[in-house]
C-alpha cells in the first residue's frame, strides 16, 4: 500500500457532518483540508499500519494534504519505538503542524520514561518561533514533567515564552493551571511575580478555578490575586 492509498482510505473514512463540526473548532485550518474522519477511525487505522512498510512510506510523504492525514501522521510516530526514532520523526514532523489538535494529540508513549535528552529537546521546542512546536514543548512540560524530573526553571521556561500568540500563550496556561494542581508551591510563587503577562496570568486561574484537581484553599488564595489584578 502506498502512501496515495493510505490517503484513499483516509478519504473513504470521511464524514460530511463530522468535516463541517471539526471546521468549526479549527479555524485556522482551511475547511478544505478537513474531511470528517473521526478519531476512532484514524486510531483504528494506525494501530493496523503501525511498524509496516505502508507506515513508512508514509512518514517519508510529508507535507499532506490533508489535516486528517496529519493526524494519522501524528498517530504512527506516537507509536513508533524507541526515543531516538520517535524525536527524529517528530523533527521531521512539527514544521508542519498548523493546528492546535493535531498538536494536542502528539503524546508519544516513548516519552513516557522521560528518557535522556527529552528535557533538552523539549527545551529546544518551546522556543522554537514556530507556533505548534512551541505549544509542543510546553506540553512535553506539562504531560511528562510535573511529577518526577519537575524542576521550577521549566515554569519559568514556559513564562519566559509569553509571546501574544494565542496558541502558545493558551499552552502556557494550560500548564501552569495543571501545576498548580501538581505543583502547587512552585506554580503560586511563579504566578504571584510579575513575569508573566496579564492575559496569561487570568488565564491561569480561570483554568485552575475551574480544574477539580487544584485544592479548594488554593483557590481561594487564586481568587484573592484575580480580584487584585495580579
Amino acid at each position: 500500500m502506498s502512501a496515495d492509498a493510505v490517503a484513499a482510505r483516509l478519504a473513504a473514512l470521511a464524514d460530511p457532518g463530522y468535516r463541517a463540526f471539526q471546521a468549526s473548532l479549527i479555524p485556522t485550518l482551511s475547511p478544505g483540508r478537513i474531511l470528517g474522519v473521526r478519531m476512532p477511525a484514524l486510531r483504528a487505522l494506525a494501530k493496523e499500519l503501525a511498524g509496516t512498510p505502508e507506515a513508512e512510506a508514509f512518514l517519508s510523504a510529508l507535507p499532506h494534504a490533508y489535516y486528517d492525514e496529519d493526524n494519522l501522521h501524528g498517530l504512527l510516530v506516537c507509536a513508533l519505538r524507541g526515543y531516538e526514532r520517535c524525536a527524529g520523526a517528530l523533527e521531521a514532523f512539527l514544521p508542519y503542524v498548523d493546528n492546535w489538535a493535531t498538536c494536542d494529540l502528539l503524546r508519544p508513549r516513548c516519552f513516557e520514561r522521560r528518557p535522556a535528552g527529552l528535557e533538552r529537546r523539549a527545551a529546544l521546542w518551546l522556543n522554537s518561533p514556530h507556533t505548534y512546536t512551541a505549544r509542543f514543548g510546553i506540553a512535553v512540560y506539562m504531560c511528562y514533567y510535573l511529577g518526577e524530573g519537575f524542576s521550577a526553571a521549566q515554569l519559568e521556561a514556559a513564562a519566559a515564552r509569553c509571546c501574544g500568540d494565542y496558541y502558545v500563550d493558551m499552552m502556557i496556561a494550560w500548564y501552569l493551571a495543571t501545576a498548580l494542581a501538581k505543583q502547587p508551591e512552585a506554580a503560586l510563587e511563579l504566578l504571584e511575580g510579575a513575569r508573566l503577562s496579564a492575559w496569561v496570568r487570568q488565564k491561569t486561574i480561570q483554568k485552575a478555578l475551574e480544574s477539580r484537581r487544584v485544592d479548594p484553599a488554593l483557590k481561594e488564595r487564586l481568587r484573592r490575586l484575580r480580584r487584585e489584578g495580579r
